[in-house]
């Protein structure tokens, strides 16, 4: 008789279970380029489950749901906030006040909400005013990047690679709410750095507000002539570089200058008194003291250039 074969059963080959996202719901306010590039890279990497965008455009909602940058547009603040694990305010910087009031009721235990905005003492306050005892799970964040475009459609996964990310995290802000955040943004490739919001506002009144305002004035000037017609199309690579952000949202920046005023009016008075030194010499004939002001601003640029 022939033995029988023993009978092998094959083990069913199981699937590895599936990672769980890092965030389970997040919910944007303002689903634009900085919004929704974070939406990008965070479905990217798979360390978010759902997002949810609230915004005033419907278009720019349905035109980020048909991008990929959310999932589900929420109408009612209330169902939008329920059981998320992280909220970005990324609006305009003067509807945060009323977002933080209308979110605060419905936040749950677990939910940390932060914002995206390029002035910081300004948020603080209305986060403390309106999220009561929530205010602890706030963590006050700014990456340091964008383009000049704005909206959904602007979006994209890479915006943050490499870029800063700076939080200014009060006395009494949550370790583990700020660590969320931090994950988040790091997840989206940029670096953490941690700062005072005073000390921020003030940089970045400098740095970058300033600026803004230096790009909207020339091209006002400059369109303001009888002739503007004739000099713009004249105008060279100069012009374009140093009014280039002249074409960012100007509600967006109505809202930076004014929140971060103080700050902002000391770097103008700065800045004009700096111009009225170049006027002086130029009014002198001041070849010298000209060429000495241009050569130590090219070595102070080419220093930041290097350091870079």
């Amino acid at each position: 008789m022939k033995k029988k074969k023993p009978v092998v059963q094959k083990r069913s080959a199981r699937k590895p279970a599936a990672r769980k996202p890092q965030i389970g719901k997040l919910v944007i306010f303002g689903v634009g380029l900085i919004g929704g590039s974070l939406a990008l890279a965070l479905k990217q990497k798979r360390a978010v489950g759902h997002v949810v965008g609230v915004g005033r455009t419907r278009a720019n909602l349905l035109a980020a749901r048909r991008l990929g940058i959310i999932d589900e547009i929420a109408t009612d603040v209330a169902a939008a906030v329920r059981d998320a694990d992280l909220v970005l305010l990324a609006v305009p910087l003067a509807q945060n006040a009323s977002v933080l009031a209308q979110i605060a009721p419905h936040l749950g235990a677990r939910t940390i909400v932060t914002d995206a905005g390029s002035t910081k003492c300004d948020i603080i306050a209305q986060a403390r005013r309106h999220l009561g005892a929530n205010f602890s799970r706030f963590v006050p964040a700014h990456p340091i990047a964008g383009t000049e475009k704005s909206g959904a459609a602007a979006a994209f996964a890479a915006l943050y690679l490499d870029h800063e990310l700076i939080i200014t995290p009060e006395a009494e802000t949550d370790l583990r709410a700020i660590a969320k955040v931090a994950a988040a943004w790091r997840l989206a490739g940029m670096k953490i750095n941690q700062m005072h919001a005073k000390a921020h506002d003030r940089m970045f009144a400098l740095v970058s507000h300033l600026p803004h305002i230096v790009a909207y004035a020339l091209v006002g000037q400059v369109a303001g002539y009888s002739d503007a017609r004739n000099l713009m199309a004249h105008t060279g690579g100069g012009f374009r570089d140093t009014t280039r952000i002249a074409g960012s949202s100007p509600e967006m920046w109505r809202d930076v200058c004014l929140s971060n005023r103080d700050a902002l009016l000391q770097a103008l008075d700065d800045y004009m008194a700096e111009f009225e030194r170049l006027r002086g010499m130029l009014a002198a004939n001041d070849d010298a003291g000209l060429e000495a002001r241009f050569a130590s601003a090219r070595a102070a640029r080419a220093r930041w250039l290097v350091r870079k």
